[in-house]
């Protein structure tokens, strides 16, 4: 919204000239009928009324001229209030000569027409209408005076009179500087309220959290772009049903709209999980609801950045307190091994003592590594380039051929932005996993690095880890990802939860699937 400048405010509006326009007309009605033969006013009676109507007559026909040069918008707006009311006034004192002069009371019509200039007009003009009324009154009682008796001459009321138009152009300049003034404020305070406006729509459409209003009839009313995104969609159209939007998330607000107190909730939209949250507007929800939607993956990255910082604490106190301790215990155990008078059976012992030490001591560092995850360093990458690189250190690390570890890409350029220390534990994990758990007892083991893209995820670049074992036991599935879950005694049942833990903190998924024929398949996907 424009404010208008400070010299503009002088001059009407085209609307202020139309309404002005309107009330003149309304007068020429008003005097058409005062004037009429049949009028019993005493004060009219001695009116010359041929005179009156010839008047009238061209009176009304100058009012319609104006309004043609209105509609036109020719001469200026400041000429024609100018031309307006001196017409008004010239209009006024005559139909006041032809009634008998200023005892008819007509010279009140002057006043109006003062008035009127100088509620359209400021500063000097006002006055100058006053003035010019004043003199058409006094021009009248001369020329009245020099024609006919005294009976309807009073100088004294036509002082009177332009003592009015005075007090009436000053009363109505002070009204018309209070109202212009209110005009300007209203501008303000409406630039404000616009701005206003502009910002808090600024900062809905810019919030990471989508915000879905509707109203008690479940229609849309306002939805954010961070909205549209997660269900989605380009744009939506106001006043859309909410089941229009998503037939899961009306299924959902259906039921909760029922419920005395409605819960958070997670709804599945296509492949994407959205934690829903409702509130209502006004008693009951009569007025509408606000539905504020999350990403369910957003939500648990930051739910396993709290973990992972009270992680961080704990594995602090576990080295101090743990492993300077665990490290004293295997030292001394070494040392009394290598005493010459120590029996068999107590060698036994200490073998006990070291081993379970060195296993104590693998969980602490597994710990470990998992609470530095929470420093996240991500690269983008080229996975193809980066599986063959892999593939190539492992098999030399463990001692395999290609064919224990094959790369097989269906794409040539996949790019990813993530972590590369963390992707290489997390691929190393569940490939050490396969090496031990992957495959037939009377065969050795076969690792496939399988690379593609999908389209039913948002980047569809995925990674699966397949082996060519009997595969896992449908009743334990659901516990692989739980920590120092293990069905090896020497294990430490970490591996598998800290591929979990590091996929989840770079925004990647890691779920387990059976392959086909045979064989267990873990799949990371990417975005």
């Amino acid at each position: 919204m424009t404010i208008t400048p400070a010299t503009e405010l002088t001059y009407p509006s085209w609307s202020a000239l139309r309404w002005l326009f309107l009330f003149r007309l309304l007068m020429v009605i008003g005097l058409v009928l005062a004037f009429s033969p049949t009028v019993t006013d005493p004060a009219l009676a001695r009116s010359n009324t041929p005179l009156a109507w010839n008047v009238l007559v061209i009176y009304a026909l100058l009012v319609l001229l104006s309004g043609l040069s209105l509609s036109l918008r020719r001469p200026s707006r400041l000429s024609q209030v100018q031309l307006a009311i001196f017409l008004d006034i010239l209009a006024y004192t005559a139909l006041m000569h032809t009634a008998g002069g200023v005892t008819s009371g007509l010279g009140m019509l002057l006043a109006v027409a003062v008035a009127a200039g100088a509620l359209m007009l400021e500063g000097r003009l006002s006055l100058l209408f006053a003035a010019l009324a004043s003199l058409a009154v006094i021009s009248e009682q001369l020329y009245s005076a020099l024609l006919s008796s005294s009976r309807s001459i009073s100088f004294t009321q036509a002082g009177l009179l332009g003592l009015l138009f005075f007090t009436v152009a000053l009363l109505a300049h002070v009204l018309y500087r209070r109202v212009r003034f209110a005009e300007a404020l209203a501008a303000r305070r409406q630039v404000d309220l616009d701005d206003l406006s502009q910002l808090n729509e600024f900062i809905i459409q810019n919030m990471g959290t989508g915000i879905l209003v509707a109203d008690s009839s479940r229609r849309l009313r306002l939805i954010n772009a961070a909205a549209l995104q997660l269900l989605g969609m380009r744009s939506a159209k106001p006043g859309a049903a909410i089941t229009e939007l998503a037939r899961e998330l009306g299924h959902w607000l259906d039921a909760e709209l029922h419920a005395t107190n409605p819960r958070d909730g997670r709804v599945l939209i296509g492949q994407r999980e959205v934690r829903v949250t409702l509130k209502r507007l006004g008693q009951a929800g009569a007025t509408g609801v606000v539905i504020y939607l999350r990403d369910g993956r957003e939500a648990d990255y930051e739910a396993q950045q709290i973990k992972l910082a009270s992680l961080g604490t704990l594995t602090a106190s576990i080295a101090h307190n743990i492993r300077n301790p665990l490290s004293a215990i295997s030292h001394a155990s070494q040392l009394l091994g290598e005493a010459p008078a120590v029996s068999a059976e107590d060698q036994h012992l200490l073998a006990i003592i070291q081993r379970n030490s060195a296993r104590i001591e693998e969980t602490v560092r597994s710990v470990l590594q998992l609470s530095r995850s929470n420093q996240i360093e991500p690269q983008r990458l080229d996975l193809t380039a980066w599986a063959l690189a892999f593939a190539e250190e492992f098999r030399e690390q463990h001692g395999l051929d290609i064919t224990q570890l094959q790369v097989i890409s269906a794409a040539h350029l996949l790019e990813i932005e993530t972590d590369p220390r963390h992707l290489h534990q997390i691929v190393a994990n569940l490939c050490e996993n396969a090496l031990i758990h992957g495959h037939p007892p009377d065969r050795t083991a076969c690792i496939r690095l399988r690379l593609g893209r999908r389209r039913r995820t948002p980047s569809g670049i995925y990674l699966e880890v397949q082996d060519n074992g009997s595969g896992i036991d449908p009743q334990i599935i659901g516990d692989i990802f739980n920590p120092f879950f293990t069905t090896q005694t020497q294990g430490t049942g970490l591996g598998l939860y800290i591929a979990r833990e590091l996929a989840e903190s770079n925004g990647l998924r890691l779920v387990y699937t059976t392959a086909r024929p045979q064989g267990s398949r873990f799949v990371l996907t990417f975005g």
